[in-house]
């Protein structure tokens, strides 16, 4: 007989399931400088091994969507995050860009599939609770990259060799998996779905906001500091404040968004959020001084923070499309935004100076305000 889940067990598991994807992608992150050592390779080509862990997440989207409807989003969070795990000591040993390669693309199609299904499990359960909760859950995406990175850091710090520290926060991983596991929702649907289907209707405009908000995250993460230094606002060794700031007020937002939205409903705090990072853009390009230029991140942070969440509900509540597409289609224009953006910025920055690079984001960020009516609008929420 099949365990009665309770709406408390499945939000703790919910909850448990981004932590889980925040700290198990974190924990790569201070390996990089090892694995290129180790693989002999230039900057370039090290480029080109990491996108492969994008590859592979969007890849995986599409089919980890399909697997979920069919068989619900339970198996697809732990056949996710158990990849995680398995791979990441793998990580710590390849030595050949051919083995880094193929495992950072399992890596990421991992990441991909725990991804789409944890936030198709979050849906459900919001939808259960009848109340938002979709703005805490990431925020312990956000927590959990920062235990992650931070459990790293700290174990190598001492000296604790690669192969051990992977391996210790695999197991980490893999007793938050197995502590949700049972406390999830089966929610497989009696429909099928196609593998794949072009965004529609409603969708392509969610997936297009959701496409510009993390564009202007990734833009920021690998050209903020560039910014600040570049505009003598900051030293060289200070120049990563601004991210930092950025991080920290989004976190923030994002664990008391969930009563925001309630009180104040979807469409307008997607309003506010698009007018928040537009000011705060704004407010960095013009800012004279380096206190101004960090408040504009903080501002930032404040309005990019709940951009996200919403979309991810507004993708689980419409009609026009199979919620599972639809939150595919919303998570893979978010990866794929984050990839572009940095690229977007520095083709505009080679002919316009990055200066002038920054107002082409500042303009995408009022796409969320202008769009808000029509995206809440045309969705049931």
């Amino acid at each position: 007989m099949a365990l009665i889940v309770t709406d408390s067990q499945a939000r703790l598991a919910t909850r448990l399931a981004f932590i889980a994807a925040g700290f198990g992608v974190a924990c790569w992150a201070p390996l990089v400088p090892y694995a290129k050592a180790r693989c002999q390779v230039d900057d370039g080509t090290m480029g080109l091994i990491l996108l492969l862990l994008a590859v592979g997440s969007i890849l995986a989207m599409p089919l980890a969507a399909n697997l979920s409807a069919r068989f619900g989003s339970k198996p697809i969070v732990l056949s996710g995050g158990l990849g995680l795990a398995i791979v990441l000591p793998l990580l710590s040993e390849a030595a050949s860009p051919i083995l880094l390669g193929a495992a950072l693309f399992v890596f990421g199609a991992s990441l991909g599939s725990l991804d789409v299904a944890m936030n198709l499990h979050a849906v459900d359960v919001e939808r259960t609770s009848e109340k938002p909760l979709m703005s805490g859950f990431h925020a312990l995406f956000s927590i959990g990259a920062f235990l992650g990175s931070g459990f790293m850091t700290a174990l190598l710090s001492r000296r604790v060799s690669l192969g051990i520290s992977t391996i210790l926060s695999s197991i980490i991983l893999v007793l938050l998996l197995l502590f949700a596991f049972p406390r999830m929702l089966s929610n497989r649907e009696e429909t099928s779905q196609p593998l794949f289907a072009i965004p529609r209707g409603v969708v392509l405009v969610i997936a297009l906001v959701g496409a510009i908000s993390f564009l202007v995250e990734g833009a920021l993460l690998d050209w903020g500091a560039l910014l600040l230094v570049g505009e003598r606002l900051l030293s060289q060794e200070r120049g990563g404040l601004g991210y930092m700031f950025f991080s920290i007020a989004m976190t923030f937002s994002r664990l008391i968004g969930d009563r925001i939205v309630a009180r104040f409903g979807n469409r307008t705090i997607l309003t506010i959020s698009g007018v928040t990072g537009f000011g705060g853009l704004c407010l960095l390009l013009l800012s004279p001084v380096a206190p101004f230029a960090l408040a504009s991140f903080i501002l930032i942070g404040l309005g990019a923070a709940n951009i996200v969440p919403i979309l991810f509900r507004l993708a689980g509540t419409q009609q026009a499309m199979p919620k599972g597409l639809a939150v595919a289609a919303l998570t893979t224009a978010g990866y794929s935004g984050m990839l572009a953006g940095p690229a977007v910025i520095g083709f505009l920055s080679k002919g316009s100076g990055l200066h002038n690079a920054f107002w082409f984001l500042a303009a995408l960020f009022v796409c969320p305000s202008l769009l808000s009516k029509y995206v809440t609008s045309e969705t049931s929420t």
